[in-house]
């Protein structure tokens, strides 16, 4: 058994979860001298892919990798112009069409979470090490059972360990709940040579084709890659008719729901070079919150699940950052530092997931894309 114990001006801090919440605690905790340890269920860095584009705000993400010393490292790693956003009609019709920045750059979240492990120190990230249980042992401490029958014992656990957190328990009897919409992801590769009608239509940036409960949105990547994620308002039965395990006859099922739209949109599904992946969208109640219990908390999708929003990845960082500032501030009195974190984030996240659900109504609504036509133009 390895037992975190207390000393004098120091908080072991145990944190579930190597996403971009929990690494950027980790580093934060770092440049403040305070050492951590990160649980990983994944066997390695590279176990498996971190997903698309991020845009980082600066209001948030920007602020916490500030915080965690890595601004210019991040800036190393923001593709240019892929801040342009367009709006297409199912026809292909340009209806939107905007290359300008806006202060929110672009950078691959697995490119931002490698620049995140290489910060801390090494050691600090143990892989491998899939959560089975957690339990409270009194007085702040809490004991966590990994899969392989390990244990760890610490006066400071942090879950960051996403939708489905295993200590979210221990502080809220919440969980996610089926938000009405799935999204099904999809790559091309080497779009500009292979799929070039394509590739001139999502164009630079991002591409939203929408219509009331579905729509299809693509975003260039580096060089000629386009990710789409294909969004429809259908049961999870619905989702279930559909055999993921036959990518063609998934894909082609998927393209059905957008029969009579332009080729060049429609190509990002049944032109795919990955089989389709089903994305569930899940969330908890826009005003998630618990009562204070010692020696635990949550950040990132563990406290606050939404719909994907663009606010994700920001506010876990930002969640991470500020977290880890709370602690150094208090290192001594971790219930003032929990304290003062979480009265700090109930209310930003409920804000926040909020103005996304506001976000996919203007998406998806009866009068989608004009909802989102009118935020980006700023008309009424």
């Amino acid at each position: 058994m390895n037992t975190a114990t207390r000393t004098p001006g120091q908080a072991p801090v145990t944190i579930i979860g190597a996403g971009l919440g929990g690494l950027t605690l980790a580093r934060v905790l770092h440049v403040h001298g305070i050492p951590s340890t990160v649980y990983e269920a994944e066997a390695s860095p590279t176990a498996r892919a971190q997903g698309g584009m991020l845009d980082i705000h600066e209001e948030n993400g920007q602020q916490a990798l500030r915080a965690a010393e890595l601004t210019d490292a991040f800036r190393g790693l923001v593709l240019e112009g892929r801040e342009a956003t367009r709006v297409l009609a199912p026809d292909g019709a340009v209806l939107f069409d905007d290359d300008s920045e806006r202060g929110r750059p672009e950078v691959l979240r697995g490119e931002l979470r490698r620049v995140l492990l290489e910060s801390l120190p090494a050691g600090t990230v143990q892989w491998g090490h899939k959560v089975s249980g957690v339990r409270a042992l009194g007085d702040g401490r809490h004991e966590v059972t990994f899969a392989d029958a390990t244990t760890t014992v610490t006066t400071l656990l942090v879950g960051a360990d996403g939708a489905w957190s295993r200590v979210r328990p221990l502080l809220s009897d919440a969980t996610p709940s089926y938000t009405g919409r799935s999204f099904v992801e999809t790559y091309l590769f080497d779009a500009d040579t292979r799929h070039p009608a394509t590739a001139k239509a999502v164009g630079g940036g991002a591409l939203f084709a929408l219509q009331p409960g579905k729509g299809i949105q693509a975003h260039r990547e580096s060089g000629g890659t386009l990710h789409t994620y294909v969004a429809l308002t259908e049961s999870q039965e619905w989702f279930a008719g559909i055999d993921f395990t036959d990518p063609g006859t998934a894909a082609a099922r998927i393209a059905r729901e957008f029969d009579g739209w332009a080729p060049e949109l429609t190509a990002l599904i049944t032109d795919g070079e990955t089989p389709p992946v089903l994305r569930t969208l899940n969330a908890l109640p826009v005003d998630h919150r618990w009562d204070r219990v010692p020696g635990v908390t949550l950040l990132g999708d563990a406290a606050h699940l939404a719909a994907p929003n663009g606010e994700g990845a920001n506010l876990a960082m930002y969640d991470g950052a500020e977290l880890g500032k709370a602690i150094a501030a208090h290192p001594d009195d971790l219930d003032t530092a929990l304290t003062a974190y979480e009265q700090a984030m109930f209310p930003r996240s409920a804000a926040a997931a909020a103005d996304g659900e506001e976000l996919h109504d203007l998406m998806f609504g009866a009068d989608a894309p004009q909802g989102l036509l009118h935020l980006f133009t700023g008309q009424e």
